[in-house]
């Protein structure tokens, strides 16, 4: 069943503590107005799966320029948030005495939009592998497919989200909080590291 066979795929490629998964986590963790933020990437992910689905994510990814030049400034784009990551551990952080710590809501918007779009893992997820395997599909089978796909993302995204909230009595202490922050840093790195040993020849 096309359905079925969408969500699955999107769940394989999407499920996976990424740039994108790191900051839904961290915001429910602090209960940082994480419905916009889950809102937010769910609709990005259901624009770029459809748009990848139509062909456009082929087109991309048959210009070794364009790719070569998306993968270096996702790459600057990881490095920057890895940095910031780090200098939170250093500065140390604790949840307030109500639980929630919020953002003015021009501020969520601008960084989630910012770790969603800058990310090139977000354009070869979803644009480029579901958008490839769904062009499979014809009609009615390719929406289902493509349906499928967005169910999944938008399930991993609340589940990080409203999941991170339990995870917030953890978090009321200075040391849980640069635990936290150093590890999204590594990751960012080590992600940043892969796209720049990994760039495509032009």
């Amino acid at each position: 069943m096309p359905f079925v066979h969408g969500l699955t795929t999107g769940a394989a490629l999407i499920i996976a503590i990424g740039a994108q998964s790191s900051f839904i986590l961290s915001n429910g963790i602090r209960k940082n107005r994480i419905l916009t933020i889950i809102l937010i990437c769910s609709l990005c992910d259901a624009v770029l799966i459809s748009t990848g689905i139509s062909g456009v994510g082929a087109l991309i990814n048959s210009r070794p320029l364009l790719a070569q030049l998306t993968l270096w400034g996702g790459s600057c784009f990881l490095f920057a948030y890895g940095l910031r990551s780090l200098f939170s551990a250093v500065k140390g952080g604790r949840m307030e005495p109500a639980g929630r710590v919020e953002d003015s809501l021009a501020t969520v918007v601008l960084s989630t939009l910012a770790v969603t779009l800058l990310n090139p893992h977000v354009y070869l997820d979803t644009m480029v592998l579901i958008g490839s395997i769904g062009a499979r599909f014809n009609g009615q089978e390719r929406l289902l497919f493509a349906a499928g796909a967005i169910c999944a993302s938008c399930l991993w995204f609340a589940l990080l989200g409203f999941g991170g909230r339990k995870l917030a009595p953890l978090f009321r202490s200075n040391t849980s909080w640069r635990i936290l922050d150093t590890m999204l840093g590594l990751l960012m790195f080590s992600l940043g590291i892969s796209l720049f040993l990994h760039q495509p020849a032009v």
